[in-house]
This record gives structure tokens, C-alpha cells and sequence, in this order.
């Protein structure tokens, strides 16, 4: 007869509706009991939903990335054949592993990183000029093979360049003060014997750069035949005369000074100061004017800006 009486009390607790306390042991809607919530008829202690929520934060811990996934930011160079070189500039050596597969200009991109050389400001050499467009495997790039670079950063031609720029600003005062270079004795010699008969045209008025031949068509102090030949991926200046050609290092050329020619003023003469002294003046003579400035800016190391 117990089960009439159980029915009637759990009709009793429905009716009483929400707020009447259920005839269960005391503090059954306490939080602490909430586990028990579904075995509870409707209505008695609630919150079904909250197991779950109380298992939440676990879950959202579990959902964190789990630390292996960090190192797969290595995997990109996975597969890709690598090749060891050495790196030379400016008496610095630089050992750096690369891509076979890159191409020249990629390897520029590396060394102004190593450098702070710019692209735009790099001669890089392997075998001759080092083509940007060509992969390191395509020009046959093996282990242990030594990259040259020539190059200045952007503040080491500031810091070179303002002491020569200085020095030619003190020449040009000197020069001033006294008679033009064309009419002193040991260069009169030389114009006196006019213009050589394969002197190059030259145009007033207009810079020009380099042309790809050699300058010819002019004279050194002893009135001999000269050319210059500008080797850009050897950073060298050739003179050359009948007898020999001299082989310089840009490097080497501490200043270049010109004036022109009076009476002729589309030709300058012009000199190399291949020594601490003026003495050391290697000059030449009917040098066309539109060529002047580029001469000066590509041996005193200007001409990457072209």
C-alpha cells in the first residue's frame, strides 16, 4: 500500500511549484548536489544543463593547440637541397647554407641581410657577374663554393666620398688662385699637338653614361696614345697604352680631377691620382665632356647608383 502514498507525494511537490522546498533530504538544491539534478523529476532542484557547464572549463583546456604544432614553422625548407657557401666582403667571411634552387637575386636579398649592402648596391661574383634571374643550381653552384661581393654600404660612401669631394673642392680653390692647368709648360706640350685624329665626338652639355667600348682617342702626359677601359664587374680601370695596359682597383684611384680644355671647352683633360701625392697624377688629355661626371662618379664608386 506504500505506492499510492509515493504517487500522491510527488503530485503534492509539482503543484507546489518552484518555490516550495522538495521532500528530499535537506539541501538537495544546494549547488553541491546538482550532480544528482537528473534523477530528480521536473521541477525539483533544476539545472539540468549545469553538469555540463561545470565540465566546461575542462573542456576548453582541452581545446587548447597542443605546443608540437610551434615547430612546423621549420618544415618549409623540408625536401629542399641546400648548398654551403662562403660569402666574402669587404675582408668579412660569412658562411651561410642556401636554397640550390634560389636564384641570384634571392642570394642578394641574403647577403644585404648579412651585409646591410642593398641589392641595388651589390656585385656579386661566381665565375664572373652572378645573373639574378638564374637559380645557383642553373650556373653549376657547389659546396664550399666562395661568393665575392663588391659593394659599399650607403654610409661608407658618404664616409669615403666626403674627404674626396672635400679634396677636389680644395684642388678647384687651388686652381683658382692660379692659371689654368692648360697653360702650364708640361701640359701646353701636350695640347699644343692638337686634337688626336681619332678623338671621340664629343656633346655639350648633356652627361652621358659610359659607353659599353673603351674611351679612346686620347693622349697621356708623354703624348702617347691612351684608352680607358672601365671593367665594372672587376671594379677595375684599365689604362691602356701601346706598350701596356695597367690593371687599377677602383679602390686604389684616391681622386679624379678635370678642366676643360681652353679654347675647346667640349674636351677636358683629366687626371687619376693614383698616389698620396700630386706627383702621382696620371693624366690625360682630350677627354669628351659629356663623359666627365660619370667617369668621376664610376671611379669613386658612385656608379652603383646608375
Amino acid at each position: 500500500g506504500g505506492a499510492p502514498g509515493l504517487e500522491r507525494g510527488w503530485a503534492g511537490v509539482a503543484s507546489r511549484g518552484p518555490g516550495s522546498s522538495c521532500p528530499l533530504p535537506t539541501g538537495a538544491e544546494e549547488p553541491g548536489m546538482e550532480a544528482e539534478a537528473p534523477e530528480l523529476p521536473l521541477g525539483c532542484g533544476g539545472g539540468g544543463g549545469s553538469p555540463a557547464a561545470g565540465r566546461s572549463p575542462e573542456g576548453e583546456e582541452r581545446r587548447e593547440p597542443p605546443q608540437a604544432s610551434v615547430s612546423n614553422g621549420g618544415d618549409e625548407d623540408s625536401g629542399r637541397e641546400l648548398v654551403e657557401l662562403k660569402v666574402i666582403w669587404n675582408k668579412n667571411k660569412y658562411d651561410v647554407k642556401f636554397c640550390l634552387d634560389s636564384t641570384g637575386a634571392e642570394l642578394k636579398q641574403k647577403i644585404h641581410s648579412l651585409t646591410g649592402l642593398p641589392p641595388a648596391m651589390q656585385k656579386v661574383m661566381f665565375k664572373g657577374l652572378l645573373p639574378e634571374e638564374k637559380t645557383l643550381r642553373e650556373i653549376k653552384v657547389t659546396n664550399g663554393a666562395k661568393i665575392m661581393v663588391v659593394g659599399s654600404t650607403i654610409n661608407d660612401v658618404l664616409a669615403v666620398n666626403t674627404p674626396k669631394e672635400a679634396a677636389q673642392q680644395e684642388v678647384k680653390a687651388e686652381e683658382n688662385k692660379k692659371e689654368p692647368l692648360c697653360r702650364q709648360k708640361q701640359h701646353r706640350k701636350v695640347l699644343d699637338k692638337g686634337k688626336p685624329d681619332d678623338v671621340m665626338p664629343s656633346v655639350k652639355g648633356v652627361q652621358e653614361r659610359l659607353p659599353t667600348v673603351p674611351l679612346s682617342g686620347m693622349y697621356n702626359k708623354s703624348g702617347g696614345k691612351v684608352r680607358l677601359t672601365f671593367k665594372l664587374e672587376q671594379d677595375q680601370l684599365w689604362i691602356g697604352t701601346k706598350e701596356r695596359t695597367e690593371k687599377l682597383p677602383m679602390g686604389s684611384i684616391k681622386n679624379v680631377v678635370s678642366e676643360p680644355i681652353e679654347g675647346h671647352e667640349d674636351y677636358h683633360m683629366m687626371a687619376f691620382q693614383l698616389g698620396p701625392t700630386e706627383a702621382s697624377y696620371y693624366w690625360v688629355y682630350w677627354v669628351p665632356t659629356q663623359y666627365v661626371d660619370a667617369i668621376k662618379d664610376t671611379v669613386l664608386g658612385k656608379w652603383q647608383y646608375f
